[in-house]
């Protein structure tokens, strides 16, 4: 299969297009119901904004762009998705074209993608920021080798538009073209690049394409900085010592669970010949090489100078995903023959493109048929269309609980505006009279009293016009889908009108 795409050019293109479509056609006979990142999405869609909170808009501005298009779908999501997964692997390939000749090999690598399970599982499931900045890194790789082999403002200025994606994608973004410059430093022939004078149309393309969202940063540093730090810290307790130890395992098991399958894949289907190709280089792949090694670095100082203590795989993306590429161009450069390689590594790709449609089309059913619930097991539409028909009025706005569940709430409550305890920079001027009411949704939890959350009673308590209202709070309970019998989800939720004066 791979000597057969390597000879029809756009042949491998092809292939990876029919996948794609292949993961849409999966999600959309999927349930509706959202997962996390999914529903984050159609929540922020609702606006456009030069930033939203602790993630970069790039992807938010793409999702928005698509569901003037789509509406606020499954489609929507899913299509935006699997169309910037297809053009990392398109710019992946083009990548892999420049640093190697061998054109079995450049389609090795191209696919060589699939093998990394951040991307070729993850990426699927529910990634959407992580999807953005991969597709940053594969432009802001492409444009750079292009800029170092063929150098020209052309060139220089697409680059800066690389950074300035990647920086407006996700802030770790940062550590990729910094680690490619030092890199480049100890290469004599290529180190002149960097103090071309048209290096600066790339710092002032990336700085103008950064600037709108830049300013928001700046008035939001606590909001844009919050989660991540958060999350590279949670968990974390103990003596200074014990943090760093506690961070270096995660760091390692980190950089494990990203680096062990392809190299594993790679070791099934090139035996020895891997092994063998571990010393020869040539000045692209000793690039590659230098720029792992200072990310490696870097992540190391961040968990000793830092205090991250929660590293996760997923974050690695942006930093190790050239790893395909680096191999096969070692492979290259040692002269090695690998015959067979191409017809065992044409396997496990295909496995791997039969095997990923199949479990997460399969999955929802069987975590279901298990009695333990996924995302997209929660019946969203049939308990939104029952809250909905329970009231006499249409709700003038939706304060919905979280992110994932105003999502959901946009799906099936078409056309009315959905916000989220926190997010009251967004808001509208809403009307609310004894006909144009409130409308609260959150989730019971199995509370046996279904209290309003706290920060929904904080919201009503700010506005005037419901100033005075006791909600009557209800709740509605409808069966799992592909659930077991007498197994139901429950919303509470709260019709809210105006006190009349």
């Amino acid at each position: 299969m791979i000597e057969r795409l390597a000879r029809n050019g756009g042949a491998v293109y092809l292939l990876l297009a029919a996948y794609f479509l292949v993961n849409l056609l999966v999600r959309l006979s999927l349930p509706a119901s959202l997962e996390l990142d999914e529903g984050q999405q159609l929540f922020l869609a609702q606006w456009l904004a030069t930033g939203y909170d602790t993630q970069p808009p790039f992807y938010n501005w793409l999702q928005y762009g698509v569901v003037q298009i789509f509406g606020s779908t499954v489609l929507a999501v899913s299509f935006l998705k699997n169309l910037i997964l297809f053009c990392c692997y398109l710019l992946f390939g083009l990548t892999a074209s420049l640093l190697i000749r061998d054109r079995v090999l450049a389609v090795i690598a191209t696919l060589g993608l699939i093998t990394i399970p951040q991307i070729g599982f993850e990426a699927q499931r529910d990634l959407t920021h992580t999807v953005a900045v991969l597709f940053a890194g594969c432009l802001f790789v492409y444009f750079f080798l292009r800029t170092l082999r063929h150098p020209s403002a052309l060139n220089y200025a697409l680059c800066g538009i690389a950074i300035g994606i990647g920086v407006m994608s996700k802030y770790n973004f940062v550590l990729l073209p910094a680690a490619a410059i030092i890199a480049v430093l100890p290469e004599r022939d290529l180190r002149a690049r960097l103090f071309d004078p048209r290096i600066l149309l790339t710092i002032i393309v990336s700085a103008v394409l950064v600037t709108p969202h830049a300013i928001w940063f700046m008035d939001h540093v606590g909001k844009a900085t919050s989660g991540s730090i958060g999350k590279l810290t949670e968990d974390a307790h103990g003596s200074r010592i014990a943090l760093i130890g506690e961070g270096m395992l995660s760091l390692a098991g980190a950089l494990a669970v990203f680096v062990l399958p392809t190299l594993l894949f790679f070791a099934l289907a090139f035996g020895r010949t891997l092994l063998r190709s571990w010393k020869a280089e040539t000045r692209w792949t000793r690039l590659i090489g230098r720029m792992f090694l200072i990310i490696v670095v870097v992540l190391v100082l961040l968990v000793v100078v830092g205090g991250a203590s929660n590293i996760k795989d997923r974050w690695l993306v942006p930093f190790f995903f050239l790893l395909p590429i680096y191999l096969c161009a070692k492979i290259e450069a040692s002269g090695e023959t690998f015959e067979g390689a191409a017809r065992r590594f044409g396997v496990i790709v295909i496995g791997i493109m039969v095997i990923v449609p199949l479990v997460l089309f399969a999955r929802t059913p069987l975590v279901g048929a298990m009695g333990r619930y996924g995302k997209q097991n929660v019946p969203y539409g049939p308990a939104i269309a029952a809250i909905l028909s329970s009231g006499k009025d249409r709700p003038s706005m939706i304060l919905a609980s979280d992110q994932q569940m105003a999502g959901n709430l946009r799906q099936y409550a078409v056309g009315i505006p959905v916000m989220v305890p926190g997010y009251e920079g967004f808001e509208d001027s809403y009307v609310f009279d004894a006909t144009h009411p409130a409308l609260f949704v959150w989730r019971r939890k199995g509370e046996p009293v279904p209290a309003m959350r706290p920060d929904m009673a904080a919201w009503l308590a700010r506005k005037p016009e419901l100033s005075g209202a006791v909600p009557e709070v209800r709740y509605v309970a409808e069966p799992y889908y592909y659930g077991r019998d007498g197994d139901a989800y429950q919303f509470s939720y709260a019709w809210v009108y105006p006190v009349a004066k």
